[in-house]
C-alpha cells in the first residue's frame, strides 16, 4: 500500500500559528520534504520535531522528486513544507504534488496559515473577486505583467522583496495608476505592518522610511474602486 502524501501548512512568522494537528503530522510521518532545513529548523526546534528530513527546493525539485515518490510507494508517509506558509504557492513542491497524483498516491492537505489570504482578509479592499500574481519579473516580461494587470477587474495580490519595495510602487503608479493599495509587512511577527492608501501616499510612506525589512504582500484594488 502506498504512503501519504500531506501538504502541511506552516507559520508565516509566529511560530503559535501552527495547529495541533499539522504538528501531529510532522511528528508521526516517516520523512518530511524541507525546503530549507536552517529556515525550519527554528520551528523544528521549538516543538521538538525530531522526523527525517530531505531537502526539497526549486533546483533540485526534479532529481528530488523521483526519490520522494518512491519512498512514497514504498509505503511510507511524507509531509511537504515550505519556509513559510502554505507549500507550492510561489514555492517548490507542484511539481512533487503532480507526480504523486500522476502515481495514483493518496495527496492531502493540512491547512494553515497563507500569506494570500491572510493579507487579503486585512486588507479592507474587495474580495469577491481577486487575483494572485505572485512575484512579478525583474526584467523582462515585466511591462507585459503590469499591462495585463491593470485590466483585471479584481484586487490584485504581489509578492515583493522588501529591496524592490518602492521600485514596484513606482511602476504601480506609472503602469496602472493612483489605485487604492495595502502593503503588508513582517504579518504576523512583533513588527507586522498593514499600511493602507493610494499609491502616492503609500510611496511617500514608505520613502520616508530609513529601511524596508520582512517580506511584503502588495495588495491593489481593482479600476474604479473608491473608499
Amino acid at each position: 500500500m502506498f504512503g501519504i502524501l500531506y501538504v502541511v501548512s506552516t507559520p508565516i512568522g509566529n511560530l503559535k500559528d501552527i495547529s495541533s494537528r499539522a504538528l501531529e503530522t510532522l511528528k508521526t510521518v516517516d520523512l518530511i520534504a524541507v525546503e530549507d532545513t536552517r529556515v525550519s529548523g527554528r520551528l523544528f526546534k521549538e516543538y521538538d520535531i525530531i522526523t527525517k528530513k530531505t531537502s526539497l527546493y526549486e533546483q533540485n525539485e526534479h532529481v528530488k522528486l523521483v526519490e520522494i515518490v518512491q519512498h512514497l510507494k514504498n509505503g511510507k508517509n511524507v509531509a511537504l513544507i515550505s519556509d513559510a506558509g502554505t507549500p507550492t504557492i510561489s514555492d517548490p513542491g507542484y511539481r512533487l504534488v503532480r507526480q504523486a497524483h500522476l502515481e495514483r498516491i493518496v495527496v492531502t492537505s493540512i491547512p494553515g496559515p497563507s500569506a494570500v489570504v491572510n493579507s487579503l482578509s486585512v486588507s479592507g479592499l474587495p474580495t469577491d473577486h481577486f487575483y494572485f500574481e505572485g512575484f512579478l519579473p525583474r526584467k523582462k516580461g515585466r511591462l507585459t505583467r503590469f499591462k495585463f494587470l491593470a485590466i483585471l477587474p479584481a484586487t490584485i495580490i504581489i509578492f515583493e522583496s522588501p529591496l524592490r519595495l518602492i521600485k514596484t510602487l513606482k511602476d504601480i503608479d506609472k503602469y496602472i495608476g493612483n489605485r487604492i493599495v495595502c502593503v503588508c509587512r513582517e504579518m504576523t511577527k512583533l513588527h507586522e505592518e498593514i499600511f493602507r492608501g493610494s499609491i502616492w501616499k503609500t510611496l511617500n510612506h514608505f520613502q520616508n522610511k530609513p529601511t524596508i525589512k520582512g517580506e511584503v504582500v502588495i495588495l491593489i484594488a481593482k479600476e474604479g474602486y473608491e473608499d
